[in-house]
């Protein structure tokens, strides 16, 4: 794959018809995510529960890391009725789409401050709903378009994922401020109806259950019958997958999936973390966190993906993916700058604006990167097998971070001696500013690992990528 071509030539895959589904479709996306990773974490805040607390209930999002558990279900399995009316991708995402619906419900009707081990319950019913949404739709997109147009497909699946803190982020909390966190979750749950809508309209993709290798494979078993079907469809949807990415990469699969375990490290662990900030330590109220954090930031986020689907079209992914690391390491650096500000709308604003454009590059760089690396006939299987190695670390480290950040606190002394700037600051932000740095930091590994996978396979598409399915 060449990536020449004007300015207009490479614009012009953002007007395709399939990229405007992606758009709706990568708003429901974010819609359970980003409750969980911010939502949540202020409605928890204004409920007086502790950071230990708030911290662990970044573990809802564990499904988001585990779902390639489960993808191969997803991959193979024909939901009755729902198949034969939808097809394999979107009856799974209405599947989900109406979970996530139910949940949010729950939520609305819960109350942290007497029951909030049902809180969490809901919290962990929409993180596992969302996470089968992630895995259909990023099937969908895989297998709906072709691999020229991955870049503006991610690029629009960025911009309604940013798009949807709108209504996380801003119309939430200003519901918040002036009604009630309820009344703002029950807006949150009306809007999954557009997902539905969207899943609807979907054009469907080919359907492609079982590969040709395991095919052989059945017709090789000593046993014929139900005995026979059930091990091909389970080495076509189970072991197939890994075989065939590991036969194309070998020993550097693995470094490849630590390479994307470890790319989005400093912005999962901080996230959590961020709205404690915001709202506790920096006092500042949800109207001001709607109004900068949400509203201005997600602007800046969608140049950040409009920019990075730009550079994955022109220049392919490597070396927007160096660019995207070294950006994400600098806005965790501004965290810790922004710890130190006080009640700053200009420190806050231009500490959202850097960390918010790092994030929307690097995420399109990543998902491009990860897209490039599936087999057609293993599309949800490998890529939930990406996506979870890209988020369980973060989301392991990140349910930790608000005990992280207590201990820091508490060993105030110590960090006084390597950063004298900290004597000045009230308790209630000290352990904050190491926390950031130590974040940023995180993100030297993947540096380290995007090297080394680099030197050996170069960009991807500029070998043979056989696969299991087209043999």
């Amino acid at each position: 794959m060449k990536h020449e071509g004007g300015v207009v030539a490479t614009l012009r895959v953002y007007v395709q018809p399939r990229v405007a589904t992606m758009l709706a479709l990568g708003a429901s996306c974010g819609l359970p995510l980003l409750t969980i990773a911010g939502t949540l974490s202020l409605w928890l805040t204004d409920s007086h529960v502790s950071l230990t607390d708030i911290g662990l209930f970044a573990y809802a999002a564990l499904p988001y890391a585990l779902k390639v558990v489960w993808a191969p279900v997803v991959d193979q399995v024909r939901l009755p009725i729902l198949h034969r009316l939808l097809g394999r991708r979107r009856s799974w995402m209405l599947l989900a789409q109406v979970g996530a619906f139910i949940a949010f419900l729950g939520l609305a009707f819960s109350d942290p401050t007497s029951n909030l081990f049902l809180v969490a319950l809901f919290a962990l019913l929409l993180g596992f709903a969302g996470a089968n949404q992630d895995i259909s739709v990023d099937a969908w997109r895989i297998e709906v378009a072709p691999k020229e147009e991955q870049g503006a497909m991610v690029a629009a699946y960025q911009l309604g994922y940013r798009l949807s803190v709108f209504a996380t982020g801003v119309f939430a909390l200003y519901i918040a401020q002036y009604s009630s966190w309820r009344f703002g979750l029950l807006f949150l749950a009306s809007l999954m109806i557009l997902g539905i809508v969207a899943t609807l309209l979907a054009h469907p993709t080919e359907e492609k259950f079982a590969s040709a290798e395991a095919a052989k494979i059945g017709k090789k078993l000593p046993v014929r019958g139900r005995v026979a079907a059930a091990f091909v469809w389970f080495y076509g949807a189970v072991i197939a997958p890994f075989v065939d990415f590991f036969s194309r990469h070998r020993w550097t699969g693995l470094l490849v999936l630590a390479l994307i375990g470890c790319y989005r490290l400093p912005d999962f662990i901080m996230g959590t973390m961020a709205g404690p900030l915001y709202r506790q330590a920096l006092e500042f109220t949800l109207v001001e966190i709607g109004t900068i954090v949400k509203l201005i930031g997600v602007w800046v986020t969608i140049g950040g993906a409009f920019i990075g689907g730009l550079f994955v079209a022109r220049f392919g992914v490597m070396r927007p993916l160096f660019i995207g690391i070294f950006a994400v390491i600098i806005g965790n650096l501004f965290y810790a700058w922004l710890a130190t500000q006080g009640h700053s709308a200009t420190a806050l604003s231009i500490a959202i604006g850097v960390e918010n454009l790092a994030s929307g590059f690097a995420g399109t760089a990543l998902i491009a990167y990860m897209s490039s690396l599936t087999s057609t006939a293993f599309t949800a299987t490998q890529y939930a097998l990406f996506s979870s190695f890209y988020a369980l670390p973060g989301k392991i480290l990140g349910g930790l971070s608000g005990a992280f950040v207590e201990s820091l606190a508490a060993h105030r002394t110590f960090f006084e001696g390597l950063f004298p700037a900290l004597a000045s600051l009230p308790d209630k932000v000290v352990g904050f500013v190491p926390f950031f740095v130590f974040t940023a930091m995180a993100g030297l590994p993947a540096l380290v690992l995007l090297f080394i996978v680099y030197r050996r396979e170069g960009e991807p598409g500029t070998m043979p990528q056989k696969s299991a399915g087209r043999r």
